[in-house]
């Protein structure tokens, strides 16, 4: 199956950020959160260094961009954010939600002993509280930048292994709350990944939500399967293709799926998407702006090497989520 993005999505010609980008070192760039923080934009992007010609990697930090317009960015001089102890093995994949004035930033986290998530709060981007980390195995955590009937919420995805087995493997979005940001219940499905027709394997948070009129407003990632096998990238056989999807949730009980596109809002299309990279024909979204004139800016990961941007009107957005 050929999968297109929708008409409706307008990319940029090149990726707004990629290794040559960054002054240290610095191999892949991908996977940013991206939020309007204290009048500036501001990227918290995924570095995985090493050498890109001879397509090795060392290791993982989280870099931090600054920007005026959203496109052109002043990349800091030193990663802003690293985990490594005896246990963590590194910490990735970050998501922005400005929530009552403070950063607050969801962090996935590879372990000894499984995967998990980390919320941490900042106001400068230098120095973070960490303040909750899931049990394994749970994570793209993405928070909405509001408390919603007075609690924190957030969309999640735990990765059930044994007990979803019979759906090859199917995991799915999930939403918890939380009076105080650090313990998080009330655990509710929102989206299963037998849904959405173009997600074989997974789905999962993708930017975190915006406020519309009609509804929170959100992208996730899905997972199938490519029926030619091949190098695709740099390991010797990479079957996988991930597209970005956009659903809209009630703005009173976001549990709920009032509207859903059908089809993927983001397929992968471009040089930079399908033939160029670590693991190519992937589509992440991770950062999601909605400006005042209407105007939606998406950030995603490429072929998890560069950062891309995408736009769209977000009555355009709507319409797709509502149509049938």
């Amino acid at each position: 199956m050929v999968y297109h993005s929708s008409s409706c999505i307008q990319k940029c010609e090149n990726p707004v950020l990629t290794y040559r980008d960054i002054p240290y070192q610095a191999t892949l760039v991908f996977n940013a959160g991206v939020a309007k923080y204290q009048g500036k934009y501001v990227m918290m992007f995924r570095n995985d260094y090493g050498d890109y010609e001879k397509q090795k990697l060392e290791g993982t930090n989280i870099g931090l961009a600054f920007s005026d317009d959203g496109i052109h960015w002043d990349v800091q001089p030193k990663p802003c954010f690293s985990m490594e102890d005896d246990e963590v093995i590194r910490a990735y994949d970050p998501r922005i939600t400005v929530l009552d004035g403070r950063a607050y930033v969801c962090f996935a986290i590879d372990t000894h002993h499984g995967l998990r998530g980390g919320i941490a709060v900042t106001e400068d981007f230098d120095r973070f509280e960490i303040l909750t980390m899931t049990a394994p195995d749970n994570r793209n955590m993405v928070l909405f930048p509001e408390r919603i009937d007075g609690k924190y919420v957030r969309l999640e995805r735990p990765l059930p292994v044994y007990s979803r087995t019979w759906l090859k493997p199917g995991f799915d979005i999930w939403l918890s709350r939380s009076p105080d940001m650090r313990y998080w219940g009330d655990t509710c499905l929102v989206l299963a990944s037998e849904k959405v027709k173009f997600a074989q394997e997974k789905i999962g948070p993708g930017a975190p939500p915006v406020k519309t009129d009609k509804g929170w407003l959100t992208t996730f990632h899905a997972v199938d399967s490519n029926d030619k096998p091949g190098k695709n990238g740099w390991e010797d056989t990479w079957n996988k293709r991930y597209t970005a999807g956009l659903m809209l949730l009630d703005l009173e009980d976001p549990s709920k799926v009032i509207g859903r596109y059908e089809e993927p809002l983001i397929a992968p299309e471009t040089f930079w998407e399908c033939k160029e990279g670590f693991r190519q024909n992937v589509i992440f979204p991770g950062g999601m702006i909605l400006e005042d004139g209407g105007e939606v800016k998406i950030y995603y990961g490429a072929s998890d090497t560069v950062e891309c941007l995408a736009t769209a009107d977000v009555n355009d957005l709507l319409s797709l989520c509502l149509q049938g």
